[in-house]
């Protein structure tokens, strides 16, 4: 192995869970190969984000949920500089400086700068009480708001809007879940399985407003409601921000990147400048921009494997959904959208709360909605994610794996059906 100056120096912009996973596999293919030097702005090690609600509702602790502890980047050789933000890019310098003044110079720059909040740009945004939930700190600020009682109101009937809601309830607070569009995560979820989730959620005590355009946040110096535009007004001692994410690309745009939704990169990751590469929530591939943890990581095995000098390629992802709230089981895969030449396969039951619906296109498996019981879901994603000819099972598609080498099946108590 080389010594430190004759490596080839690797600064990483961000310490999330795609830039963890990049050096991960990094270090595990070329031990020793780069000098590495990572800047994250926030003062901790790399940690799992999707592990966040559970931290909210009391049931893991933020040690819990490392994935990279101080011990690892030492293992490694890993210089963490932490709670320093990269505020410039000088790429023919080819250095980055922080906002506490520090440089650090590069030969292969990594951008990871994941996502920012979309903040709805209402009439009191800017109050104390508001926060987004994105981070550890927006957690703990919200821990301190449950902790006095009180009341919230998440707007964004969403994943994260969803999850936060849960966790604020178990907490003891009174909340309200205010959603834009007319049934909950419209995204992952068609209209059958969001209305079953509403009524699961009413049942824990949290009120659901569908169809509800936020029109101001009230309060003096603090927040006090939030006023819908149809005139209601919902009493509030914090206000929740879940309307979604959008890809950080504000550094990679002032350092002249190619940037349109997110920044724009090959199938080895690698930006219009060909010593500095994307990865995660901030990265455009192929028109997409990726806000689970499963394409993250693929992204980060083709772009370590790339560092690596091994072949290796990114052709997209297919992605699933799973909702993290205690008791509700919820599972979505693929793509469900209606179209005319697709096939659907629905099953309901309603006095057991499950609903089922598989999209066909042709004999190929394209999407799924599970929700009540989801324990076929995995093996249901492998089948969209392969892009399996399923026509010689397809009448037993519903029932799992376990029932794939039965015999006939007996007539099911609750409603299946067969749409074309």
């Amino acid at each position: 192995m080389g010594t430190t100056s004759t490596r080839e120096r690797l600064v990483v912009i961000g310490n999330g869970m795609a830039a963890g996973r990049t050096l991960e596999e990094l270090c595990a293919r070329a031990p020793g190969r780069y000098q590495i030097t990572v800047f994250g702005a926030e003062p901790r090690v790399n940690y799992d984000r999707i592990q966040l609600s559970p931290v909210l509702a009391g049931e893991k602790r933020f040690e819990d949920i490392v994935i990279h502890d101080e011990a690892w980047y030492a293992t490694n050789g890993i210089r963490l500089v932490r709670g320093e933000r990269v505020v410039t890019i000088d790429r023919d310098a080819r250095t980055v400086t922080t906002d506490k003044g520090t440089v650090a110079a590069y030969d292969r720059l990594i951008v990871a700068t994941g996502s920012d909040p979309f903040v709805i740009p209402v009439p009191g945004k800017d109050l104390p009480g508001v926060v987004t939930f994105r981070d550890l700190d927006d957690v703990e600020a919200m821990l301190k708001a449950a902790a006095a009682g009180g009341r919230a109101v998440v707007i964004g009937g969403g994943l994260l809007g969803l999850e936060a809601a849960a966790g604020l309830r178990l907490k003891g607070m009174t909340v309200s879940v205010v959603h834009l569009m007319p049934t909950l995560m419209e995204r992952q979820l068609d209209r059958a399985a969001g209305r079953m989730l509403e009524a699961a959620l009413e049942g824990r005590g949290i009120s659901v407003l569908t169809a509800a355009n936020t029109k101001a946040i009230l309060g003096e110096t603090s927040v006090t409601g939030v006023e819908l535009a149809d005139g209601r007004v919902i009493p509030a001692d914090l206000v929740v921000m879940a309307v979604g994410i959008r890809p950080a690309t504000g550094l990679a745009r002032a350092a002249g990147l190619q940037v349109e939704r997110g920044i724009v990169v090959d199938d080895h990751m690698t930006t219009s400048d060909p010593a500095v590469f994307a990865v995660g929530e901030c990265a455009q591939h192929r028109g997409v921009c990726y806000g689970l943890v499963a394409p993250l990581y693929e992204m980060g095995r083709v772009l370590a494997a790339h560092l690596a000098g091994e072949a290796a390629i990114y052709t997209g992802s297919v992605t699933a959904t799973k909702l993290k709230v205690t008791g509700i089981d919820l599972y979505s895969a693929g793509d469900f959208a209606e179209e005319g030449d697709r096939d659907e396969i629905v099953l309901e039951d309603p006095v057991r709360g499950i609903y089922k619906r598989l999209v066909l296109d042709g004999d190929r498996l394209v999407g799924a909605v599970l929700y009540g019981e989801t324990g076929e879901g995995g093996w249901l994603f492998d089948m969209v994610k392969k892009g399996s000819d399923v026509g010689a099972i397809r009448d037993r598609l519903m029932f799992g794996p376990a029932l794939q080498g039965a015999g006939p099946l007996e007539p099911y108590g609750g409603r299946c059906s067969l749409a074309g």
